[in-house]
């Protein structure tokens, strides 16, 4: 199957393109921002038809949660008029869509883990854009994956956001700060390379739909934090607060845990628990830098 990937250089496209390597079945064609520019209908339309792939990964998205609040044109060019555009071009070349959206459509009041026909009702500007693309994907073409996952991290870091939640940790401690970190926000963060790896098997299915994609278990943020330095034996001053008291401009969902039902009436096996997926990161994440240290 030969996949064009879109956002092959951020967090979730790195892993896509490292995972696809070890199958002999799968040959992706990478795309970055500077190839492909998804609110682009035309130039969109031209790449991707001469590339002419068998299905097309949209990781790519306008997604730092507090500055869509003041830029909502842009945030809806890319996550709500970007997903029309791929929609109506893979329909027309009558290829599989995979796009990945966000737990951040719910509004957290559940209080137990969403499951996929639980009714969204996004509380921000990101979280109400991603799901126009979610409605708009559905509405114009129904070969296609749609794949909600949360808190995720990757050793490629987050090109947007400047790293990720983990290296921001890591950093902020090895500098001496004081660290306040919210406790009231409950998640389960993914490690993108076993989503990656998932999100291959579950291709290869051909079971069209939506999908909640996360490792296993919960935490705050803060309880996040605290295991990162516990693993990695940093001892910094660690606080919890409150969303209130930090002061973002977008609020959060207080509850955002994802259950993964689909996948499981699938047979698909479930992805690991957060613990055991934020240690194989920092392992991970110790071999790059023994290497990088060593060349």
């Amino acid at each position: 199957m030969k996949i064009a990937l879109i956002g092959a250089n951020g967090q979730l496209g790195s892993d896509l393109v490292k995972a696809a390597k070890s199958s002999e079945d799968l040959k992706v064609i990478p795309l970055t921002h500077q190839d492909i520019e998804i609110s682009d209908f035309p130039q969109s339309q031209e790449l991707l038809k001469r590339l002419n792939p068998e299905l097309l990964i949209n990781t790519a998205a306008f997604h730092q949660v507090d500055i869509c609040e003041d830029e909502v044109e842009a945030s809806f060019r890319v996550n709500a008029k970007g997903l029309r555009n791929l929609s109506l071009i893979c329909r027309d070349m009558d290829i599989p869509l995979v796009h990945m959206s966000t737990d951040y459509v719910f509004d957290g009041l559940k209080g137990k883990p969403y499951v996929e026909d639980d009714p969204p009702r996004p509380i921000n500007l990101y979280g109400i854009s991603k799901l126009a693309g979610e409605m708009i994907i559905q509405y114009l073409w129904h070969k296609h994956y749609i794949i909600r996952v949360s808190g995720l991290y990757g050793i490629a870091g987050s090109g947007g956001k400047g790293g990720n939640f983990i290296e921001l940790m890591i950093r902020l401690a090895e500098e001496g700060r004081d660290i306040r970190v919210v406790d009231d926000q409950v998640l389960t963060p993914t490690y993108t390379r076993e989503a990656a790896e998932k999100i291959l098997q579950l291709i290869q299915s051909g079971q069209y739909g939506l999908y909640h994609m996360t490792n296993r278990g919960e935490c705050s943020w803060y309880d996040f934090a605290q295991e990162i330095f516990r693993l990695t034996g940093l001892k910094p001053n660690l606080s919890p607060t409150t969303s209130q008291a930090f002061g973002a401009k977008a609020k959060r969902p207080k509850y955002s845990v994802l259950d993964n039902r689909n996948l499981r009436l699938l047979g698909l096996e479930d992805l690991r628990d957060w613990h055991q997926a934020l240690s194989d990161y920092l392992q991970e994440r110790k071999s790059r830098c023994q290497g990088n240290s060593k060349s």
